[in-house]
């Protein structure tokens, strides 16, 4: 009876919809080729032989995975969610939708969950994929990493996701979303690398606000996590790291690192919800 509620609903059949149109578009195969074709090249040329701080193996390569990811998640997910909202307004496919029996809610998130559904899924499984290949080829497969890894995924993919279509609502034009995302891009990667501590340090702010400050990015989060998991004492993050690693442990920083970009994703999910009802929309 639950699920023939939940098939019933408008967010649901949203969701299918929306997910059968991501299948038939070419950004979405070229996506998922690219993350399971790097995975290949990582695994033919050999990375999984190499060391580093003590890293071999499918730890080594989930490691370099979780780098790449890093840097073309944020993005994709940016670039392809911003035209969600705004794009069908401006096509007049919202009007038509809102027009059947179709609530605003359902309608906002039935794309909200589809589109974390069909950026998350090849991510996953180019990562399954290794694993359950270097089990074939006797390699020792670090499944605790693994599920911290996949979780540290879902959190930047639900962060980027709620920012977006925030942005897709409160937007007037296409081109003003993508413009947009763009900028808050750029921002977010200028001040990863502490930049904005450097800054921050020059002005002779307190270390601990300046590591505070600087913690409110979510990719700078992200970034730290993996290294945690990289290197447990930080030495590659220099002086930051005591400040880090003594106010807060190694795992209640894991936590931290999933919760707050989930967090994040969800309030701005919600304001985007909330403007998608109180709003003109059409």
């Amino acid at each position: 009876m639950f699920l023939q509620k939940i098939y019933h609903t408008s967010l649901y059949q949203i969701m299918i919809a929306d997910i059968w149109q991501s299948l038939r578009s070419k950004w979405f195969w070229t996506y998922s080729l690219l993350f399971g074709g790097f995975v290949a090249v990582m695994f033919s040329t050999g990375i999984t032989e190499s060391q580093i701080i003590g890293f071999v193996g499918l730890s080594r390569l989930m490691v370099t995975f979780m780098q790449v990811s890093m840097v073309i998640l944020p993005i994709y997910v940016l670039i392809t969610t911003v035209r969600s909202v705004v794009g069908d307004r401006e096509s007049n496919v919202m009007e038509y939708m809102l027009s059947l029996p179709v609530s605003f809610t359902g309608y906002f998130w039935g794309k909200f969950f589809a589109k974390f559904l069909i950026t998350f899924i090849p991510v996953f499984i180019a990562l399954l994929g290794a694993a359950i290949w270097g089990s074939f080829t006797r390699l020792d497969v670090p499944w605790d990493l693994f599920m911290l890894y996949s979780a540290l995924l879902a959190s930047m993919i639900f962060c980027f996701l709620g920012i977006s279509m925030f942005i897709s609502v409160v937007s007037h034009s296409q081109d003003l979303a993508i413009s947009s995302a763009f900028i808050l891009w750029l921002v977010l990667v200028a001040f990863l690398d502490l930049i904005l501590m450097g800054l921050l340090l020059k002005l002779r702010v307190d270390a601990g606000t300046v590591i505070g400050i600087g913690m409110l990015n979510p990719l700078q989060v992200f970034r730290t996590a993996v290294l945690v998991l990289f290197d447990p004492e930080l030495t590659v993050m220099g002086a930051a790291s005591y400040f880090i690693l003594d106010t807060v442990s190694r795992g209640l920083f894991i936590f931290f690192a999933i919760a707050y970009p989930t967090a994040v994703g969800l309030g701005f999910g919600w304001l985007g919800n909330y403007f998608f009802k109180h709003r003109d929309i059409i």
